[in-house]
């Protein structure tokens, strides 16, 4: 004769008028996401400045108060010279940034789909990432001249190399059996690309996608600081002869702004086309 032992779950009896207590099961999601929660980090940084210097902590010559930052911009714009930078800036990186996005995207999928593609692609583009891209500078500088040509090549470099890396990477890590039960389907050519490949390799293109736009204003700071008589970089380097550290400032908080809202609208976007999938970020 066996003996079977059967596990229970003990619940005590409830005293007569007393409701029995139910356990609650623990939450292991972050919760539910905070509006504008990306804006807490930098604002406590700026109260903290505006705290540091209020005080007097800081050295106004080396860190400018907050408002000195504020009201020396504010001059720039009126005299029509922080416009002029800002828009020369703009207008430098999203050229690169166009020309990057498309280069990076098209020998991905060249890359991806194909094995001739690869073997002629990627490890080119791997050599090409182990360069340091800014170390191209004097060399391109002889081939293309100190115009807007070799800073738009070189953002260039900058925005297709993440954005290639990540795409190429989702591509190959599509599972076999979706690619098996296309075949199946006997589906062309372009439907198996838009119904397979494309949802497959989104997740990787965004974050290919975020990497880039930062590393186009990366690339952007420096370049204008090269053989550059005008844009944000130029005026920094300006300011930095004449040892005009609220300018310096102005420069690099103007960067930094400009970086963050691309990266969220990026990510706004990503959230919108990517609704499909249930993960800890949504």
């Amino acid at each position: 004769m066996t003996a079977v032992t059967t596990t229970t779950t003990a619940v005590a009896a409830p005293a007569t008028g007393e409701l029995p207590q139910v356990r609650r099961r623990r939450r292991l999601s972050p919760g539910r996401r905070l509006p504008a929660v990306r804006l807490i980090g930098p604002l406590v940084l700026l109260a903290l400045w505006a705290a540091a210097s209020a005080a007097g902590t800081l050295d106004p010559g080396a860190i400018p108060a907050p408002w000195t930052v504020l009201t020396t911009a504010g001059h720039l714009w009126t005299d029509g010279t922080l416009p002029t930078d800002v828009l020369t800036s703009l207008e430098r990186a999203g050229y690169g940034f166009a020309i990057g996005l498309t280069a990076g995207v098209l020998l991905a999928l060249a890359s991806g789909l194909s094995r001739v593609g690869e073997a002629l692609i990627d490890g080119t583009v791997q050599l090409n990432r182990a360069i340091p891209t800014l170390g191209l500078i004097p060399l391109f500088i002889l081939w293309l001249g100190i115009g807007e040509t070799f800073k738009i090549a070189i953002i260039a470099i900058v925005v297709y190399i993440p954005i290639y890396l990540n795409t190429h990477a989702a591509l190959s890590g599509i599972d076999s059996r979706f690619v098996e039960l296309a075949e199946v389907q006997d589906l062309s050519r372009l439907a198996f690309v838009r119904q397979v490949v494309i949802p497959g390799a989104l997740p990787g293109f965004f974050v290919g996608l975020r990497l880039g736009v930062t590393g186009s204003w990366v690339g952007l700071v420096v370049l204008e600081q090269i053989n550059a008589t005008s844009g944000l970089g130029y005026m920094m380097f300006q300011a930095q002869n004449y040892g005009q550290s609220d300018v310096i400032l102005v420069g690099l908080l103007i960067y930094g702004v400009f970086g963050l809202v691309s990266d969220s609208v990026v990510r706004l976007i990503e959230r919108r086309v990517l609704s499909w999938r249930r993960t800890l970020s949504n």
